[in-house]
C-alpha cells in the first residue's frame, strides 16, 4: 500500500513540477513589460518568480516515473496547481504594490480563475507591469495553465488527456490533444488581436484595448482603470465589448468549426441557441424593469444588456452600480452567473450544456410517464442520439455537478451573511458569491480590501472550486483526510 501510494506522490509531483517550468517562462516574459515602461525596479521581482518557480521545478522533476498520469492523478495535480500558481504568482504583486499578503493571494486567484473579484481600489494607479501581470494571469488562465504546459511540452499519451480533462474540458477538435490544445491557443490569439484592433477603433487608448481585450476574451473580467468599463462612459466600447464577452463564451470546438467547416454552425449549436434564448428574455426582462432607475428606453438597454451579457459569460466587465438594482435584477444576473456560457468555452458556472441536459432529463421522465411501455423513446442532444444509458449517464453527472454547485454556493453564502455590513441584502450575499464561484467578478460593493479575512478567503476557495468544477477539489480533499485519519 506505501507503495502504490509513494508511486501516486511521484507522478503527482512530477506533473507539478512541469506545471512550474511553464509557469517559471511565463513569469520570465512578463518581465518584457517593465523594460518598455521603463519599471525597472518591477524586473527583478519578475525574476526572482521565474527563478523560484524553476528552482522548484527542478526539485520536483527530479522525481522521475514512468507512469502516465491518471484521471485521479491529474485532478490532485489540477487542484494543487490552481492554489500553487496563484501562491508563487503574488510575489510581484506583493514587493511591487506592497499589498497585504492576503489581498495579493486573493488577487492572483481571481487572476488566474478568471474571476475578476479585485483587492485593488484603484486600478489606474497601478504599475504598468501588474496591469499585465493581471491581465496575463487571466489570459493564460482563461484556457487554463495545464492546458498550456500540455501545447508547450507537446507530450503524447493519455495522460495528455487525463490532465486535459482535469481542468473541466472534454471536447476534441483534433483525434490529438495536443493538436487540440495548439488549435484552441491559435484560435485564442486571433480573437485577442481582433479585440485589440475593435477596441482601439473604438477609441479606447492602445494600452487600455490590449489589456481588456486579453481580459474580456479570456471572460476574466481584469482592467486597468478605475470602476471598470463604465470608466470610459462610452456606448460604443459597451456594444463593442459584447461580441467579445460573447466569443470567450462559445466552446473552441464551435469557433474551430465556424472557420473551416460552416458559420452557421454557430447558429445551430444546442448551447449557443440556449445562450441567445436566456440572453433575450433575461435582457428584455430587465431593461423594463430598469426603467425606474436610468428612464429613458436606451439607456435602460445599454446597461442591462451588458451587465447581463457579463454575467452569463463570467466576465464579469461592469458598467453600473448593480447594488441599485432592484432584487429581482439581481437574482436574474446571480442566476446568469450561476449558469454561465458554453462547456468548452473559457467561462464558469455550472454551464449550458448541464443545464440543457438537466432540462431533457425531464423531458424525458414526462415521455416516458405519459407513452404506453412499448414505445420507442427517441433521446437527442442537439443533432446527436444517446442511448437510454448514455441519457441516464448524462443527466446524473449533470445532477451531480449541479447539486454541488448549488451546495458550495450555499455555504459560502452562510458564511457571508454572518460578517457583511448591515446594508447588505441576502440578495447581495448570493449575487457575491455566486459571481466568486461562477469565475465572474460582478460585484454589488461587497468584496474589496476592507473585508475581513475568512470573507476574503471563503471567496477564494469558491473561485477555486467553481474554476475546477469541484470534482477535483473533492479529490484532493478526500486525499488529505484519508492520509490524516487512515
Amino acid at each position: 500500500m506505501k507503495g502504490i501510494l509513494a508511486s501516486d506522490a511521484r507522478i503527482i509531483l512530477e506533473e507539478l513540477g512541469r506545471v512550474l517550468r511553464i509557469f517559471s517562462f511565463v513569469a520570465f516574459f512578463a518581465a518584457i513589460v517593465p523594460v518598455i515602461f521603463g519599471e525597472f525596479h518591477a524586473i527583478l521581482y519578475f525574476l526572482i518568480t521565474s527563478g523560484v518557480a524553476f528552482l522548484s521545478s527542478h526539485a520536483l522533476l527530479s522525481v522521475r516515473v514512468e507512469e502516465e498520469p491518471k484521471i485521479r492523478h491529474a485532478m490532485i495535480v489540477a487542484a494543487l496547481a490552481w492554489v500553487i500558481v496563484p501562491l508563487y504568482s503574488t510575489i510581484p504583486i506583493f514587493f511591487i504594490e506592497k499589498m497585504p499578503f492576503v489581498d495579493c493571494m486573493f488577487e492572483c486567484m481571481s487572476g488566474w480563475s478568471g474571476t475578476g473579484l479585485t483587492m485593488v481600489i484603484r486600478e489606474d494607479l497601478l504599475s504598468h507591469s501588474i496591469q499585465f501581470w493581471r491581465s496575463l494571469m487571466q489570459w493564460i488562465g482563461g484556457v487554463g495553465v495545464i492546458v498550456l504546459m500540455i501545447s508547450i511540452l507537446a507530450r503524447p499519451g493519455t495522460g495528455a488527456y487525463s490532465l486535459y480533462k482535469s481542468e473541466g474540458r472534454v471536447e476534441k477538435i483534433h483525434p490529438s490533444i495536443v493538436s487540440t490544445v495548439k488549435t484552441i491557443w491559435k484560435i485564442f490569439l486571433i480573437y485577442t488581436v481582433l479585440g485589440v484592433f475593435v477596441l482601439w477603433l473604438c477609441r479606447m487608448p492602445l494600452w487600455d484595448a490590449i489589456n481588456h481585450a486579453m481580459t474580456g476574451i479570456a471572460t476574466g473580467g481584469f482592467s486597468v482603470v478605475d470602476n471598470s468599463i463604465g470608466t470610459y462612459d462610452s456606448p460604443l466600447i459597451d456594444y463593442a465589448l459584447i461580441p467579445i464577452m460573447i466569443a470567450g463564451a462559445v466552446s473552441f470546438v464551435i469557433h474551430y468549426r465556424m472557420i473551416r467547416v460552416n458559420y452557421r454552425v454557430f447558429f445551430t449549436d444546442p448551447q449557443n441557441r440556449a445562450f441567445f434564448l436566456i440572453a433575450g428574455t433575461a435582457i428584455a426582462f430587465i431593461t423594463y424593469v430598469n426603467m425606474q432607475t436610468y428612464a429613458a428606453a436606451p439607456t435602460s438597454f445599454r446597461f442591462s444588456s451588458f451587465q447581463f451579457i457579463s454575467a452569463l459569460t463570467c466576465t464579469g466587465f461592469q458598467t453600473t452600480n448593480v447594488h441599485a438594482w432592484s432584487e429581482s435584477s439581481k437574482l436574474l444576473l446571480s442566476l446568469a452567473m450561476i449558469i454561465g456560457g458554453a462547456a468548452g468555452s473559457t467561462v464558469g458556472g455550472i454551464k449550458l450544456i448541464r443545464v440543457i441536459l438537466l432540462y431533457k432529463g425531464v423531458v424525458w421522465k414526462f415521455r416516458k410517464v405519459s407513452l404506453s411501455p412499448a414505445a420507442v423513446i427517441s433521446y437527442k442532444l442537439g443533432s446527436k442520439s444517446l442511448s437510454l444509458d448514455e441519457a441516464n449517464e448524462e443527466v446524473a453527472e449533470a445532477g451531480l455537478i449541479s447539486f454541488l454547485w448549488l451546495f458550495f454556493l450555499l455555504m459560502g453564502v452562510l458564511v457571508l451573511l454572518q460578517t457583511i455590513p448591515p446594508q447588505y441584502t441576502l440578495g447581495d450575499a448570493i449575487f457575491e458569491v455566486a459571481s466568486a464561484q461562477g469565475n465572474v467578478g460582478l460585484s454589488t460593493g461587497i468584496t474589496g480590501p476592507w473585508m475581513g479575512t475568512l470573507n476574503k478567503v471563503t471567496l477564494m476557495f469558491n473561485m477555486w472550486i467553481g474554476r475546477l468544477e469541484i470534482i477535483p477539489v473533492l479529490m484532493l480533499l478526500r486525499l488529505i483526510v484519508k492520509r490524516k485519519f487512515m
